[in-house]
């Protein structure tokens, strides 16, 4: 692209640009939110309190501020999988989600934890 020919661009570019600044200057909407943050400031510098003070009273779990909150947001442990053994000889099956099962305790004593390890479906 030649320098004129992006020279030109850039300017059409400025002017679309300016004419969507315009149209904003005229939006009711916008001249209430600047009113509405010019307000606001000005309330904060009045009783001496930052944005961050704000957040933390209206939504203290962002804020990391309230005690319970920051437990409540800690994510749950997953569940145990439920662990299927078959013993070869009698069929007996033993469901578990956990290795103190009083059945599965007398299958280690006896045949070793590494067998009946190697009964699990």
């Amino acid at each position: 692209m030649s320098k004129l020919a992006e020279f030109k661009a850039l300017e059409a570019q400025l002017a679309a640009q300016i004419q969507q600044l315009d149209a904003l200057k005229n939006d009711a909407e916008l001249k209430r939110e600047i009113e509405f943050e010019s307000k606001l400031k000005a309330l904060l510098e009045e009783y001496g309190v930052s944005l961050k003070h704000i957040i933390a009273i209206l939504d203290p779990v962002k804020a990391g501020g309230h005690p319970s909150a920051k437990f409540a947001a800690t994510p749950q442990r997953k569940p145990r999988e439920l662990k299927r053994y078959k013993h070869p000889d009698s069929g007996e099956v033993v469901e578990t989600k956990g290795g103190n099962h009083k059945i599965l305790k007398q299958w280690k004593q006896e045949h070793g934890a590494d067998t009946v390890e190697s009964w699990l479906q």
